[in-house]
């Protein structure tokens, strides 16, 4: 899968900001990799958009977020407060480029006679694209 090549790793800090609601941390994105694992402080302000209405993720110290191909991801925003800095630890793994014509597909060692598979074989270009979450 080239993991190592597509390992993104971000260390983010939000700073504690006096009026908060006249600012954001980060616009609404949503993680298009193979797998994003996060690791969040206790502070929060990670949101996530449930039923066209922003919900709070409260954080538990230490706990990791997880979104693969069980747990999709989902629109998520992060906001600024003025409790404390924030610190989140994403981790990333995808594949090295956006331009790269490698097919990616199911590991066919892995398939079972009786199991097709699941997911069309592509490229990161072409599930990025039909990845994105789409204006309603």
């Amino acid at each position: 899968m080239d993991w190592p090549e597509g390992l993104g790793v971000l260390a983010l800090d939000y700073p504690a900001y006096p009026q908060p609601e006249l600012t954001r941390g980060t616009n609404k994105y949503f993680d298009n990799d193979f797998l994003t694992v996060l690791l969040q402080d206790h502070i929060g302000g990670l949101q996530m958009l449930h039923q066209n209405q922003w919900v709070d993720v409260h954080p538990t110290c230490g706990d990791l977020l997880i979104s693969n191909d069980k747990y999709i991801s989902v629109e998520h925003i992060v906001l600024t407060n003025k409790v404390g800095q924030r610190v989140s630890v994403p981790c990333f793994f995808g594949t090295d480029s956006m331009t790269s014509p490698k097919i990616y597909g199911q590991i066919s060692e892995l398939l079972l006679e009786d199991s097709p598979p699941k997911y069309h074989t592509t490229t990161v270009k072409d599930y990025s694209e039909l990845s994105r979450p789409r204006p309603s």
